[in-house]
C-alpha cells in the first residue's frame, strides 16, 4: 500500500480526505485505483493530474514505479510558464 497525499481541490473530490492509501506500484495503477475507490476524483484525473514522487513531479509517466515507502503527492495538473 502506498500513502498518497491529496493536494488542493482533490481533497474535496475524495470525501475531504487529505491522505489515502492505495494498492499500486505504478502511476497508472494509482490513478485507476483512485478512480475506483473515489469516483469523485475521476473528472479531475481525466483532465489531468501531476504526481510528485519523492520530490520529482511527473505527468503521464504511466509506468513510473512507486515504492511503498515513496513520498507521493497527487495534485491537479499545473500549467504556467
Amino acid at each position: 500500500m502506498v500513502k498518497v497525499r491529496l493536494w488542493g481541490s482533490l481533497r474535496q473530490a475524495a470525501d475531504g480526505k487529505t491522505e489515502v492509501e492505495v494498492d499500486a506500484t505504478t502511476f497508472k495503477q494509482l490513478l485507476d485505483r483512485l478512480a475506483e475507490d473515489y469516483p469523485g476524483l475521476t473528472p479531475q484525473i481525466k483532465r489531468g493530474v501531476s504526481l510528485s514522487l519523492d520530490g520529482v513531479i511527473y505527468r503521464e509517466a504511466w509506468f513510473t514505479e512507486i515504492k511503498p515507502d515513496s513520498e507521493v503527492v497527487l495534485m491537479p495538473y499545473m500549467t504556467g510558464g
